[in-house]
């Protein structure tokens, strides 16, 4: 009887989400997927949107400032950033913190984070598929395509691999040859790599 009635109330809890934003998008094997469009605040209340940067690639990375494994992550997502993002990498951390956001920036300020630290939401965990354990990454190449999602703390190597996977691919329609030299170079380094 316990059973049943947990299964009662966890299908509710279900039900109403998907009332209210839909099913979640991104379950199981994610990679191919068009990654979900967001639109969130910056730490200093400017709106992000997902499109805004299309033609990159995207590390985008759920976090909290009370998250061990984040904060060991955060130092190489900053030297990733430092080296790929003349490539083209554009790393983008969603808080996922009940902090206010002048909290969240003295933490990604002490950590010293070099890129946009975004305020998450429950409609943007749900569109990534319920982002249950943090810290939670997805790899999105220059198309918006999902091409590698971690769970937990990867490696350095590991995260820097999916990292150059997301850059090795071309804007849908762009042929090496329309590429610009930092993307062509990328390609071929990403190509070789795998």
């Amino acid at each position: 009887m316990f059973i049943a009635i947990m299964a009662m109330l966890a299908t509710g809890k279900y039900l109403d989400r998907t009332r209210r934003h839909g099913a979640p998008r991104l379950v199981g094997d994610v990679r191919g997927m068009t990654a979900p469009n967001f639109d969130l605040a910056t730490l200093d209340g400017r709106r992000v949107k997902l499109s805004d940067y299309r033609g990159k690639a995207v590390l985008l990375n759920f976090w909290a400032t009370w998250c061990a494994p984040c904060k060991v992550e955060m130092p190489w997502f900053v030297d990733l950033q430092k080296k790929y993002g003349n490539d083209g990498l554009v790393i983008l951390g969603v808080a996922m913190d009940d902090s206010e956001a002048p909290k969240i920036a003295e933490f990604a300020s002490e950590m010293g984070v070099n890129y946009p630290v975004l305020l998450g939401t429950d409609k943007v965990s749900e569109d990534y598929g319920n982002v249950e354990f943090l810290p939670t990454s997805f790899y999105i190449d220059r198309d918006g395509r999902i091409v590698g999602k971690g769970t937990g703390l990867l490696g350095r190597s590991e995260l820097e691999e999916n990292v150059r996977r997301a850059l090795a691919s071309p804007v849908a329609g762009m042929n090496k040859a329309q590429a610009s030299p930092d993307q062509a170079k990328t390609v071929k380094a990403g190509t070789s790599a795998q």
